[in-house]
């Protein structure tokens, strides 16, 4: 019953007394419930391109990255997270839908997901604002409101020669924290660096003036990079203080969205996440029948085999950072879990109560493995292109296998605990893997399409 000072005023002083001690404490009890129930907001700092080598934190021997790398301190680095795609748009599909992208017959880049629901519309239902700023490519309608996201700027490079190209999306993704910094809100921070052309600002590229690149700080997989990019005519030092400046930028911006957590006291209850879309773009990009060269694509996988567009470790796999203080164990890495962005969905489900998510779904909740789980995963991993008859490609365990496209060729089977770099096929030394492997990737296989279709042809380097 409502109690205004009309219908008290005949109550006597002691009983007045009461009543606003007992309001007080209702009041100071409401208002620490509401603290310990809001749900908690999610930051989500996508680059494109970066390769798993890329930050200091990940072993680069030249990149400076000091607010990622202090991110990782405070949260737990992942060194065996995987994304769905190994270009741009099946590698968002996937953590936004929690499906394999190559289920979808009709590509999401040009159709969209159709009737699939997303992890932003699911936020949506349970109270969360949504935003959206920068890269886009998960569909032909960019307005505010498409898959439940509220605000939506698909922004471009920044258009200041002195700036890195990533600072105005990250500006406009602290301005709608700031707008609601009452939350919950969920906001996805797609950036631009490192895909090709990196063209970084003198004043960045500055900074690594002193890079004098050796060789031997790489692994043997970097040095096919280093042979192309001098055949092209590229300087391997300029090229590489370009490349490195790039990554400097995203750090810069980083650290800036970090900094404006901080200023308004959001940081204890907000999940931060940074990553990549997939591995680092090769030097010579074929194209159409054409080439497209770069000498400054310097992207680094570390010790693993490939990069964007194949289906190998530097292909698919990439860093992955999350930070959220009091649940996420900080300064742990995490070398053992199998994990991937097709867990994106149920994982900020679970994390945020929502209890409506679609009957298929090829992610599993890893909430509990964010928060300092050991365990396997239950479901295996899978990629291919959309297309029938491509390679394709699964994880279990510790084992990896490739299946040759069109059935030419031989299966590569790797065992990935001994051998990350993928350069030992032991396909017929372990009969018995190789047969059970094959019939579990054959079978979801066959679950998927038999024909897409695209709008139209498209840019290989998307």
């Amino acid at each position: 019953m409502a109690c205004s000072a009309r219908n008290t005023k005949n109550l006597t002083p002691g009983l007045k007394y009461c009543l606003l001690c007992i309001v007080g404490v209702l009041a100071s009890f409401a208002g620490n419930l509401n603290a310990e129930d809001l749900p908690p907001n999610i930051v989500f700092m996508f680059a494109d391109d970066l390769g798993f080598g890329d930050l200091s934190c990940y072993g680069h021997p030249y990149a400076k990255t000091p607010n990622l790398d202090r991110l990782a301190s405070q949260g737990t680095r992942f060194t065996q997270f995987y994304v769905t795609g190994v270009t741009c748009n099946p590698s968002r599909t996937g953590l936004m839908t929690g499906l394999f992208p190559a289920r979808y017959p009709k590509y999401a880049a040009d159709f969209g997901f159709g009737d699939h629901v997303t992890i932003t519309e699911l936020l949506k239902r349970k109270g969360y604002k949504t935003g959206h700023f920068g890269k886009w490519h998960i569909g032909p309608d960019d307005s505010d409101g498409t898959y439940g996201i509220d605000d939506i700027e698909t922004l471009g490079s920044s258009r200041e020669k002195s700036e890195g190209r990533d600072t105005m999306l990250y500006s406009a993704a602290i301005d709608f924290i700031r707008e609601n910094k009452d939350g919950p809100f969920y906001v996805n921070v797609w950036g631009h660096a490192t895909h090709f052309p990196v063209n970084t600002p003198d004043a960045l590229a500055a900074t690594f003036d002193d890079v004098k690149v050796e060789r031997g700080d790489f692994s043997p997989t970097m040095q096919q990079k280093f042979e192309e990019c001098i055949q092209i005519g590229g300087d391997i030092d300029r090229s590489m203080r370009q490349y490195l400046g790039d990554v400097y930028q995203i750090d810069l911006n980083v650290g800036r969205l970090l900094q404006t957590l901080d200023e308004l006291s959001l940081s204890d209850n907000t999940i931060v996440v940074f990553s990549s879309d997939h591995g680092p773009a090769p030097v010579i990009l074929a194209n159409k029948g054409a080439r497209k060269y770069s000498d400054n694509m310097l992207g680094y996988a570390g010790e693993f085999r490939g990069g964007k567009h194949t289906q190998f470790e530097g292909g698919t796999r990439v860093p992955f950072i999350v930070r959220w203080p009091g649940k996420v164990p900080a300064g742990r890495v995490d070398s053992g879990s199998v994990c991937s962005f097709v867990d994106w969905m149920p994982t900020l489900a679970a994390i945020a109560g929502v209890s409506d998510l679609p009957e298929q779904l090829d992610g599993e909740d890893i909430s509990d493995i964010w928060q300092g789980a050991e365990r396997q995963r239950s479901k295996p991993l899978y990629w291919r292109l959309s297309s029938p008859g491509a390679t394709s490609t699964m994880r279990d365990g510790n084992w990896k296998l490739h299946l040759p496209r069109q059935r030419r060729g031989s299966p590569e089977l790797y065992d990935l605990s001994i051998d990350p770099s993928e350069s030992n096929n032991v396909a017929e030394a372990n009969p018995e893997v190789l047969k059970r492997l094959m019939r579990q990737l054959r079978a979801w296989n066959a679950e998927l399409p038999t024909a897409y279709e695209k709008a139209g042809e498209r840019d290989n380097d998307e």
